[in-house]
């Protein structure tokens, strides 16, 4: 592993001895990284210049660049996105709620899912984010903005379950005590439903919430809007859910992107409750964000109102989510899409 970010304590301590230092260094050099949020090794100032060149002959510090920040004037959410050290471009965005800011940050270059309503998904997989490239995009939004980040959503372009170890590593590092020490409990992860990788993530007994994106009440109309669905049933998907929650006693949260005319009838709301009644769990209903590239329309706020107030009388409990940077590009992928199509226009003239 070159990547510096991504170590944790021990492997620090492992690259100290390597150059020559005494193990206690590996504890500053990790406060630096993951606490300070240093973005180079020039700030560490109570490590030898000496020491800091080594690091950087040997682990180039690759901070992410910031190549465009959209901000929303509606509510103040920001989206970012960051320049990789290799070209590739990933998005993140800063959310502010009364009850802390909130960054959702993005698990892989592109994604190999091909959910129907997501721009994430277009052009398919590039590559998977090292877990200090995922903790990094936290630290740039800390340090840009100068606000404390409180809650992180892995929830931006990739599906966090297909970058199983790299992911695990970040939400180790990000709640380290030593670093930033962010809750777990204020850390999500999102999945479509990878099934053996949401049971080995039940098996880490992390305090972190699992958040399940659902998008259909039945195998078939899940298959028309995630092709995940046709290797993984509903069944063994909810079965997971269900294991998850008796190894980490979390309750779960379950995504519903609600698309006009497809899974949006009160018949829908029945089945759905059919299914996830008696599973410890939340609904957060999404009015989906309509993608040039797809023909999808966003559910009629009566229609939402009405899918909300079915599941309720079945005891559900259930949120619509707040449109937040709906000014901007803010749906998963749309800004990193826009300014490909873009670089690649101005490539053509």
């Amino acid at each position: 592993m070159n990547d510096i970010k991504s170590m944790n304590l021990e492997e620090l301590k492992a690259v100290c001895q390597e150059l020559g230092e005494k193990p206690f260094r590996a504890k500053q050099l990790f406060a630096w990284i993951h606490q300070k949020m240093a973005s180079s090794y020039e700030e560490m100032t109570n490590l030898s210049r000496g020491f800091r060149s080594r690091l950087e002959e040997t682990y180039p510090f690759r901070p992410l660049e910031i190549v465009q920040v959209q901000t929303s004037r509606l509510d103040g959410t920001q989206k970012y996105l960051f320049e990789l050290f290799d070209g590739n471009v990933i998005e993140s965005v800063l959310m502010r709620y009364h009850h802390g800011n909130s960054v959702c940050i993005s698990s892989q270059v592109g994604c190999r899912m091909g959910c129907r309503f997501c721009a994430s998904t277009i052009g398919g997989l590039v590559r998977p984010l090292s877990a200090g490239e995922m903790a990094e995009q936290v630290y740039q939004i800390a340090r840009h903005t100068g606000e404390r980040v409180s809650n992180v959503v892995v929830m931006g372009t990739g599906e966090p379950l297909d970058n199983y170890d790299n992911l695990v590593r970040f939400l180790r590092l990000i709640s380290s005590p030593e670093g930033l020490n962010i809750s777990q409990r204020n850390l999500t992860v999102s999945t479509c439903g990878i099934v053996p990788n949401m049971r080995r993530l039940a098996q880490e007994h992390l305090q972190i919430t699992l958040a399940l994106s659902l998008h259909a009440p039945n195998d078939e109309k899940r298959k028309t809007l995630m092709p995940i669905a046709y290797r993984y049933t509903m069944d063994e998907v909810l079965d997971a859910c269900r294991y998850y929650f008796r190894e980490t006693g979390r309750r779960l949260t379950f995504e519903y992107a609600l698309v006009g005319g497809e899974n949006d009838s009160q018949e829908d709301a029945d089945q759905l409750a059919g299914r996830i009644r008696g599973l410890n769990c939340h609904v957060n209903l999404i009015p989906v964000n309509p993608i040039k590239e797809r023909n999808y329309v966003r559910s009629g706020k009566k229609v939402v109102e009405n899918f909300k107030n079915k599941l309720e009388k079945y005891g559900i409990n259930v949120t619509i989510r707040r449109e937040m940077g709906a000014d901007i590009d803010g749906a998963c992928g749309q800004l990193r899409k826009s300014y490909i199509d873009k670089t690649d226009q101005e490539r053509k003239t």
